[in-house]
Protein backbone atom coordinates (compact mmCIF):
# COMPACT_ATOMS: atom_id res chain seq x y z
CA UNK A 1 0.00 0.00 0.00
CA UNK A 2 3.06 2.46 0.76
CA UNK A 3 4.45 1.56 -2.44
CA UNK A 4 1.48 2.77 -4.27
CA UNK A 5 1.02 6.17 -2.34
CA UNK A 6 2.51 9.05 -3.64
CA UNK A 7 5.32 10.26 -1.97
CA UNK A 8 7.14 14.20 -1.52
CA UNK A 9 10.46 13.95 -0.44
CA UNK A 10 10.35 11.38 2.95
CA UNK A 11 6.27 11.99 3.45
CA UNK A 12 3.01 9.99 1.38
CA UNK A 13 0.23 11.78 1.34
CA UNK A 14 -1.60 10.56 4.11
CA UNK A 15 1.41 11.81 6.42
CA UNK A 16 0.75 15.04 5.09
CA UNK A 17 -3.20 15.14 5.73
CA UNK A 18 -2.61 13.69 9.32
CA UNK A 19 0.04 16.99 10.31
CA UNK A 20 -2.07 19.05 8.42
CA UNK A 21 -5.14 17.96 10.97
CA UNK A 22 -2.96 17.89 13.83
CA UNK A 23 -1.76 21.23 14.06
CA UNK A 24 -5.37 22.82 12.51
CA UNK A 25 -7.04 20.73 15.68
CA UNK A 26 -4.23 22.49 18.05
CA UNK A 27 -4.54 25.88 16.36
CA UNK A 28 -8.27 25.61 17.62
CA UNK A 29 -8.07 24.47 21.16
CA UNK A 30 -5.24 27.69 21.50
CA UNK A 31 -7.84 30.12 19.81
CA UNK A 32 -10.77 29.06 21.62
CA UNK A 33 -8.65 29.02 25.47
CA UNK A 34 -7.00 32.42 24.59
CA UNK A 35 -9.63 34.53 23.34
CA UNK A 36 -12.33 32.62 26.46
CA UNK A 37 -10.87 35.71 28.64
CA UNK A 38 -10.23 38.60 26.42
CA UNK A 39 -13.05 41.09 25.53
CA UNK A 40 -12.55 44.15 23.54
CA UNK A 41 -12.79 47.56 25.20
CA UNK A 42 -16.22 48.78 25.13
CA UNK A 43 -18.10 45.86 23.72
CA UNK A 44 -19.11 44.36 27.55
CA UNK A 45 -22.09 46.56 28.65
CA UNK A 46 -21.31 47.20 32.60
CA UNK A 47 -24.52 47.48 34.72
CA UNK A 48 -24.58 49.25 38.32
CA UNK A 49 -25.81 47.50 41.36
CA UNK A 50 -26.36 48.96 44.45
CA UNK A 51 -27.36 46.95 47.50
CA UNK A 52 -28.19 47.35 50.94
CA UNK A 53 -26.37 44.91 54.07
CA UNK A 54 -27.75 44.26 57.45
CA UNK A 55 -25.82 43.45 60.16
CA UNK A 56 -27.07 43.26 63.36
CA UNK A 57 -25.70 42.86 67.30
CA UNK A 58 -22.71 45.13 66.61
CA UNK A 59 -21.05 47.10 69.33
CA UNK A 60 -22.79 50.70 69.12
CA UNK A 61 -19.46 52.21 69.11
CA UNK A 62 -18.24 50.62 65.68
CA UNK A 63 -21.17 52.57 64.01
CA UNK A 64 -19.20 56.27 64.31
CA UNK A 65 -16.07 54.80 63.18
CA UNK A 66 -17.49 53.00 60.39
CA UNK A 67 -18.76 56.27 59.28
CA UNK A 68 -14.94 58.19 59.76
CA UNK A 69 -13.71 55.44 57.28
CA UNK A 70 -16.57 56.27 54.62
CA UNK A 71 -16.28 55.90 51.27
CA UNK A 72 -14.65 52.86 51.75
CA UNK A 73 -13.21 50.63 48.44
CA UNK A 74 -14.75 46.95 48.53
CA UNK A 75 -12.08 43.97 49.17
CA UNK A 76 -12.33 40.48 48.50
CA UNK A 77 -9.63 37.87 49.22
CA UNK A 78 -6.85 40.87 50.08
CA UNK A 79 -7.54 42.40 46.96
CA UNK A 80 -9.61 45.60 45.86
CA UNK A 81 -12.63 44.49 43.59
CA UNK A 82 -13.94 47.48 42.24
CA UNK A 83 -16.97 49.21 44.27
CA UNK A 84 -16.97 50.56 47.35
CA UNK A 85 -19.05 51.19 50.95
CA UNK A 86 -20.64 54.33 49.91
CA UNK A 87 -23.05 55.12 53.68
CA UNK A 88 -24.03 53.30 56.66
CA UNK A 89 -27.32 54.08 58.76
CA UNK A 90 -28.11 52.87 62.80
CA UNK A 91 -31.18 51.17 63.96
CA UNK A 92 -31.73 50.02 67.58
CA UNK A 93 -30.90 46.43 68.08
CA UNK A 94 -33.31 44.64 70.10
CA UNK A 95 -33.38 41.95 72.12
CA UNK A 96 -35.83 39.83 74.65
CA UNK A 97 -36.12 41.01 77.99
CA UNK A 98 -36.80 38.70 80.93
CA UNK A 99 -40.00 39.33 81.22
CA UNK A 100 -40.51 38.13 77.46
CA UNK A 101 -40.86 41.76 75.99
CA UNK A 102 -38.35 43.25 73.10
CA UNK A 103 -36.41 45.86 74.60
CA UNK A 104 -33.79 47.93 72.94
CA UNK A 105 -30.44 46.63 73.73
CA UNK A 106 -28.47 50.15 74.23
CA UNK A 107 -24.79 48.14 73.97
CA UNK A 108 -25.67 47.24 70.41
CA UNK A 109 -27.06 48.55 66.78
CA UNK A 110 -27.68 47.12 63.86
CA UNK A 111 -26.11 49.13 61.08
CA UNK A 112 -27.09 48.88 57.27
CA UNK A 113 -24.69 49.57 55.07
CA UNK A 114 -24.68 50.57 51.18
CA UNK A 115 -22.20 49.69 48.69
CA UNK A 116 -22.05 50.19 44.71
CA UNK A 117 -20.19 47.86 42.41
CA UNK A 118 -20.55 47.63 38.49
CA UNK A 119 -21.02 44.04 36.71
CA UNK A 120 -21.05 42.72 32.97
CA UNK A 121 -24.23 43.03 31.84
CA UNK A 122 -25.36 39.19 30.72
CA UNK A 123 -28.52 37.17 29.48
CA UNK A 124 -28.33 35.51 32.62
CA UNK A 125 -27.89 38.37 35.86
CA UNK A 126 -25.38 37.06 38.69
CA UNK A 127 -23.87 39.76 40.25
CA UNK A 128 -20.91 39.38 42.04
CA UNK A 129 -18.17 41.57 44.19
CA UNK A 130 -14.99 39.00 44.15
CA UNK A 131 -15.99 35.71 44.64
CA UNK A 132 -19.77 36.41 46.58
CA UNK A 133 -23.28 36.58 44.80
CA UNK A 134 -24.70 39.37 45.36
CA UNK A 135 -28.82 38.68 45.95
CA UNK A 136 -31.43 39.44 47.79
CA UNK A 137 -31.64 37.32 51.67
CA UNK A 138 -28.38 36.14 51.29
CA UNK A 139 -27.53 35.25 54.45
CA UNK A 140 -23.73 34.86 55.19
CA UNK A 141 -22.60 37.96 53.32
CA UNK A 142 -19.13 38.96 54.22
CA UNK A 143 -18.83 42.71 53.50
CA UNK A 144 -15.04 44.03 53.30
CA UNK A 145 -13.11 46.91 52.65
CA UNK A 146 -9.59 48.38 53.39
CA UNK A 147 -11.08 49.64 56.85
CA UNK A 148 -14.10 47.37 57.66
CA UNK A 149 -15.24 43.72 57.90
CA UNK A 150 -18.35 42.09 58.89
CA UNK A 151 -19.35 38.96 58.13
CA UNK A 152 -22.79 37.06 58.31
CA UNK A 153 -24.60 40.11 57.16
CA UNK A 154 -27.63 40.12 55.33
CA UNK A 155 -28.52 41.37 51.79
CA UNK A 156 -31.53 43.14 52.21
CA UNK A 157 -32.09 45.37 48.86
CA UNK A 158 -30.34 44.85 45.24
CA UNK A 159 -31.15 47.12 42.55
CA UNK A 160 -29.63 47.16 38.95
CA UNK A 161 -28.81 50.35 36.95
CA UNK A 162 -27.84 50.05 33.30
Amino acid sequence: MEEKAKRVGKFNIVDIIAVVLIVAVVAFVGWKLFSRGTVEAGETAMTNVTYTVKVEGVPAELYETCQAHLPSPLMASGELVGGQIESVEKEPYYVLGADGQWVEDPEHVTLLFTATTQTPTTAVMTTKVGDQEVRIGKTDYILKSEFIEFSGGTIVDVSWES
